[in-house]
């Protein structure tokens, strides 16, 4: 009989004392893993110059529009200067790019038998902003992605025409600016950890501004440090703008090569 007594005793000690440890089990707070906050975007500014050739025509003021063809070879003699740079900000899926150039060309062509001349000057400024959401395409290395953007056009352009034989010559000049909404894409493909190669494509203009404009450009980069690249490519930008006498249908294309700085 006492061992039957102490056997209950000791079951309902056992019990009593085992079940505030449950009750603390259930209620015990779940705590949340620390919220990390972290900084994607990735920035890269650069210093850049186009060897720009120029070739179409030009008109000012009335004046029938002229054929300027500033050769490849002849860019350092007619290129009077010039300030080119972009910014460009990433995160793996949006990015925003902008770009800045001014030049200044000028060129002087010979035409007819008897010693006419033609005489060109143009300043130049280009300001383009757009904006690109990667594709999720699932390779490797890969962002490709379509843009939406403005380019806008400030341009000065001067003409004078010396005809040969005549001691009368005609000058005319103007400047335009102007805005074109442009739609596009945008590529970048890391080789290997060195090197990349970078490419956009767009069109523009429908009207608004020009009657068309598009651009292409292309480059092969190299990661000198993680905070330091170059590269070396080709860009062309066609412009067709026409506003009363003002003529600009134009062609600009050249070898560029640049310095950027990542962080």
């Amino acid at each position: 009989m006492r061992l039957f007594w102490f056997l209950a005793v000791a079951l309902l000690n056992s019990g009593i004392s085992a079940a505030p440890v449950a009750a603390a089990d259930l209620v015990q707070p779940i705590v949340p893993p620390p919220l990390v906050i972290t900084n994607e975007w990735k920035f890269q500014a650069t210093l850049y110059g186009w060897a720009t050739a120029l070739n179409g025509k030009v008109g000012v003021r009335g004046l029938r529009p002229v054929n300027v063809n500033v050769s490849f070879s002849d860019i350092l003699k007619n290129l009077d200067g010039a300030v080119m740079g972009s910014f460009y900000a990433s995160n793996g899926k949006w990015m925003v790019l902008t770009d800045v150039i001014f030049a200044k060309l000028s060129d002087r062509v010979d035409v007819g038998p008897f010693g006419g001349s033609v005489k060109f000057e143009q300043k130049q400024a280009i300001v383009q902003g757009a904006v690109g959401y990667a594709l999720p395409l699932g390779i490797p290395n890969l962002q490709l992605g379509p843009t939406v953007g403005v380019r806008y056009n400030y341009l000065d352009a001067k003409i004078e025409i010396n005809p040969a034989l005549i001691p009368v010559s005609a000058q005319r000049q103007g400047s335009k600016n102007w805005a074109d909404p442009t739609i596009g894409l945008s590529m970048h493909y890391d080789i290997n950890d060195r090197w990349f190669v970078n490419a956009l494509a767009d069109i523009g203009g429908f009207g608004v501004g020009s009657k068309l404009t598009s651009q292409g450009f292309v480059s092969l980069g190299y990661m000198w440090t993680k905070n330091v690249s170059t590269a070396i490519g080709y860009r062309v930008i066609y412009t067709d703008y026409k506003d009363g006498g003002f003529v600009y249908d134009t062609t600009q294309q050249g070898l560029f090569t640049s310095l950027a700085f990542h962080f």
